[in-house]
């Protein structure tokens, strides 16, 4: 195109040069000269016109690369943020569900097997009754044997000091959780709390809540100084209703909390599984309270295992505890599920069932045929006093760290 250019500028060159020279009696040479100053500059003005042209192009050709590079890295973003996600994806928990759904479908199979089988006699129904009642006898009204007088006594001098019990899990033994345990020294000796815990009426309430408070403050002090010593433990300390049922005992517990929320998360009060069966509407409001603050929730001493799951995982529950030999002597008795199948399910709410009161080895040995993986028990641990770097000797320098 712009060799067709070049030589229409020649010819309009040669065609002024010829007028020129027959038109205007301009010698040869002047006219020679002329179309050659014609040629010349019309090639001149085409080249730099041909240069704009070039550079316009170019122009335009890297902004459209700059577009195109934009949306390049648009989409990079895009794909990488999409590959993130997927990485951060905890396939996990959704893995687990999946699992306890087929577990539950097994359970389904063999009720129906065992359903069955016990239909083929009349007397097998019998049975589960009578062994119902054995492995889950009526609970009996608490009597301590040491006089209030004296418990009140041992809390005004100090007396009451707090020793841990472990909750492992099975079969590494790691430490999941300390339970911790108040216990009255009486003239040398310790004792339990079943001997000296007052019941819950009149001036047994009042220092019910002076202990549970102690042992709130015990917690604290203890979870704080296990995470300043960075190697964080997860406590599970009593909580009575009659706490609960007090309000100037639920704010000093609440402002507790609200001090130290960094660690609450450690701490997960516990409540006999009777006890939360008769809480009134004002003592579960100061349970959720509680729960607010970032503590979580344990249920003892459970009867059955026939629980709304789903509801208790709401209301903060993380851990659920019953008797080891109940359970193994008839898993029936507490639950419809199969006694390999209950703790998957259990699980599956976020709620970690717990076996207490193992004896022997040959109970722990069951355990692990059923899939349960956390127990306590003598066997496993009896209460001890807390490891060195978490005792309060007076002078704890991670106290006071935490303090600044």
């Amino acid at each position: 195109m712009q060799g067709l250019v070049f030589i229409f500028i020649g010819l309009c060159g040669a065609a002024l040069g010829a007028a020129a020279y027959f038109a205007l009696g301009f010698t040869p040479i002047e006219a020679g000269l002329l179309a050659l100053v014609i040629i010349l500059g019309g090639a001149l003005i085409e080249e730099r016109a041909a240069r704009r042209r070039a550079f316009a192009r170019l122009e335009a050709g890297v902004e459209e690369m700059g577009r195109l590079l934009a949306t390049d890295a648009k989409a990079g973003q895009v794909l990488s943020q999409r590959v993130n996600a997927i990485v951060d994806l905890d396939l996990g928990p959704r893995l687990d569900v999946v699992e306890a759904d087929m577990s539950v479908l097994g359970t389904v199979v063999r009720q129906v097997a065992e359903a069955v089988s016990e239909l083929e006699t009349a007397q097998a129904s019998l049975a589960p009754a009578s062994s119902d009642r054995a492995a889950n006898p009526e609970p009996r009204p608490r009597r301590p044997i040491v006089p209030l007088d004296d418990v009140r006594r041992a809390l005004d001098d100090g007396r009451i000091v707090h020793h841990v019990q472990p909750v492992l899990t099975l079969p590494q033994r790691k430490l999941h959780a300390l339970d911790l345990v108040p216990r009255l020294e009486l003239d040398g000796e310790l004792i339990d709390p079943p001997q000296f815990l007052p019941v819950p009426t009149g001036e047994g309430t009042v220092i019910l809540r002076r202990i549970d408070l102690l042992s709130a403050e015990e917690a604290v002090r203890i979870v704080r100084r296990a995470r300043l010593g960075g190697d964080p433990v997860r406590l599970l300390v009593d909580l009575s209703p009659a706490t609960l049922d007090d309000k100037p005992a639920l704010e000093r517990l609440l402002a507790l909390l609200a001090a130290n929320r960094a660690v609450n998360s450690d701490i997960a009060f516990a409540l006999d599984y009777q006890d939360w069966t008769a809480l009134s509407r004002p003592q579960a409001d100061g349970l959720a309270s509680l729960v607010q603050q970032g503590v979580t929730l344990a249920l003892r001493n459970a009867t059955t295992l026939r629980l709304d799951f789903a509801g208790l995982a709401e209301k903060g529950v993380r851990h659920i505890s019953t008797s080891g030999g109940g359970f193994i002597a008839n898993t029936s008795a507490l639950t419809d599920f199969h006694s390999s199948d209950i703790n998957d399910y259990i699980k599956r709410f976020g709620i970690n069932l717990v076996l207490t009161g193992l004896e022997a080895e040959s109970e722990i040995l069951a355990l692990l045929d059923d899939g349960i993986r956390l127990a306590q028990g003598r066997v496993l641990g009896d209460i001890a006093p807390l490891r060195p770097d978490l005792r309060d000797d007076g002078d704890d320098s991670l106290r006071r760290a935490a303090s600044r």
